[in-house]
C-alpha cells in the first residue's frame, strides 16, 4: 500500500491539511449563530448554501481546470477558501455568512475535482483500490481531528478563523511544490435522471435520502449538541466521533453486502440508522453514551451512499457507471442542500431534538421505500452484483478510483 500512495502522497497531504483546517468550518458558524440567537430555520438556510454551493462546484470546476491547468486551479480554489474564511471575522451576519459559505462550497468541490482527477490520473488499475482507501482516511481524519479546533473560541473569537484560514493556505504548498505532471481532466457526463431512477429506484431515492440525512447532520448538529447543554470541547468531540465514526463501519457492511442481497443490506442500514438517531433524539442528557451512539451513527450514515452507488451499479453495463455516480452525486447533493432547511423546520418544531426525529423519520421513509422495492423487483442474480467498493461523497472524479470503473480493464 505504500508503494501505492507514495506517488501521490503530496496530494494526500493537502487534503489533510485541507480538512483539518476547512472541515470543522460548519460546526463553527453553527455554533456561533446559535450563541448569538440566531433561529434555526436561518442557520439551516447558512448549512443549506454551502451545499449549494458544492453542488455548483461540482458542475463548474472543470470548466476552471481545463481553463488553467490543475496546479493554478487549486491555488485558486485554496487561495479563495482561504480568503473567504478570513472574511467571517470581519462582521458576523447570518446573510453574509451564508454568501461566504457558498463560496466555501464552490470552493472545496473545485478541490475535490483537482484532487480526484490527479489521484485518477497517478494511481495505476492495480492500486486504485489503496490509493481511495488513503484518500479516504487523509480526507475524514482531518475532517475529524479539525474539529476540535473549535475549542480555540474561548477568549479570542476570532482564533479558530484566522488558524483555519493558515491551515487552508498551507495545503497549497504540497500541490505547488509536486514535481509530478498535470494530468488531462476526463470529462464526465451524468445519466439522466429518469435512466438512473429506472435502473435502480432504490439506489437514487436513497442517496437523495442519504444527503437529507447528512445535509440536516452538517448543518444543524453542533445547534443539536448546544442545546443539549455541551460546552465547545464536548460538542467537538460529539462532532468528531460522528466523522470518525464514520469510516469504521464501510467495510464490514460492504462484505455484508457483497454476500447477501444488497437492497437487504441498505435496508437494514437505513433501518439502524433511524433507530440510532431515535435514541439521540430521546436521551436526556449527554455523556459518553452519546459519543458512542454519535459513532455509531456515522459508522451508518456515511455506508448509506457507497451502498446505494454499489446497488445501482448492480444494475447498470460497465460503460455507465461513472456517469451514474455523478447522477448519484447530483441527487446526493440536492438532498444534502435541502437537509439544513428541513431538519430546522423539525427544530422549530420540536426542539433540540427535532433534529434527529426529523433524521430518524427520513431514513424510515427509505425503509419503507425500500420494503416495496423488494416486492416489485427481483434481486439480481449473484454473478451479476458487482463487488463494493467504499468511496467518499465528494464528486462524480471519486468513482474512477474504484477498481471496477470502466477505465480499469
Amino acid at each position: 500500500m505504500f508503494n501505492a500512495i507514495r506517488p501521490v502522497q503530496s496530494l494526500l497531504i493537502s487534503i489533510f491539511i485541507l480538512m483539518a483546517g476547512g472541515g470543522f468550518m460548519p460546526t463553527l458558524v453553527s455554533v456561533r449563530l446559535e450563541a448569538v440567537g440566531t433561529g434555526a430555520a436561518v442557520i439551516g438556510l447558512v448549512g443549506s448554501a454551502y451545499f449549494a454551493g458544492l453542488t455548483l462546484g461540482s458542475l463548474q470546476a472543470a470548466t476552471v481546470i481545463r481553463r488553467v491547468g490543475h496546479i493554478r486551479a487549486f491555488a485558486f480554489f485554496v487561495s479563495l477558501l482561504s480568503a473567504s474564511t478570513l472574511a467571517y471575522a470581519l462582521y458576523e451576519s447570518a446573510g453574509l455568512w451564508a454568501a461566504l459559505r457558498l463560496i466555501d462550497g464552490f470552493c472545496i468541490a473545485g478541490v475535490y475535482v483537482c484532487l480526484e482527477s490527479w489521484l485518477n490520473d497517478r494511481a495505476s488499475p492495480t492500486e486504485r483500490g489503496s490509493v481511495l482507501a488513503a484518500y479516504m482516511v487523509a480526507l475524514y481524519a482531518g475532517q475529524g481531528l479539525g474539529q476540535f479546533l473549535l475549542n480555540l473560541s474561548a477568549g479570542s473569537p476570532g482564533r479558530p478563523f484566522l488558524l483555519a484560514s493558515i491551515l487552508v493556505s498551507l495545503a497549497v504548498l504540497p500541490v505547488a511544490l509536486t514535481r509530478a505532471s498535470s494530468p488531462v481532466l476526463g470529462d464526465y457526463q451524468a445519466l439522466s435522471m429518469r435512466r438512473l431512477y429506472m435502473a435502480s429506484p432504490l439506489g437514487m431515492v436513497g442517496a437523495a435520502i442519504t444527503g437529507i440525512v447528512l445535509g440536516a447532520f452538517y448543518g444543524l448538529g453542533a445547534v443539536h449538541a448546544q442545546r443539549m447543554g455541551l460546552d465547545l470541547a464536548a460538542t467537538a468531540a460529539f462532532m468528531s466521533s460522528v466523522i470518525l465514526g464514520g469510516v469504521t463501519l464501510q467495510w464490514p457492511l460492504g462484505w455484508l453486502s457483497d454476500h447477501f442481497d444488497r437492497r437487504t443490506v441498505i435496508l437494514g442500514v437505513f433501518a439502524g440508522t433511524a433507530g440510532v438517531a431515535l435514541a439521540i433524539a430521546l436521551l436526556g442528557a449527554p455523556g459518553t453514551l452519546l459519543l458512542i451512539l454519535g459513532g455509531i451513527f456515522g459508522g451508518l450514515s456515511f455506508a448509506l451512499y457507497p451502498l446505494c452507488v454499489a446497488h445501482t451499479n448492480d444494475r447498470l453495463t460497465a460503460a455507465e457507471r461513472i456517469g451514474a455516480s455523478a447522477g448519484l452525486v447530483l441527487v446526493y447533493s440536492a438532498g444534502a442542500a435541502a437537509g439544513p432547511l428541513a431538519g430546522a423546520a423539525s427544530m422549530s418544531a420540536f426542539g433540540s431534538a427535532g433534529l434527529f426525529l426529523f433524521i430518524a423519520a427520513g431514513a424510515a421513509a427509505a425503509v419503507a421505500f425500500g420494503l416495496w422495492r423488494l416486492a416489485a423487483r427481483p434481486a439480481p442474480p449473484g454473478e451479476q452484483q458487482q463487488s463494493y467498493q467504499a468511496l467518499p461523497h465528494t464528486t462524480p472524479m471519486s468513482a474512477g478510483l474504484d477498481p471496477l470503473s470502466p477505465e480499469n480493464p
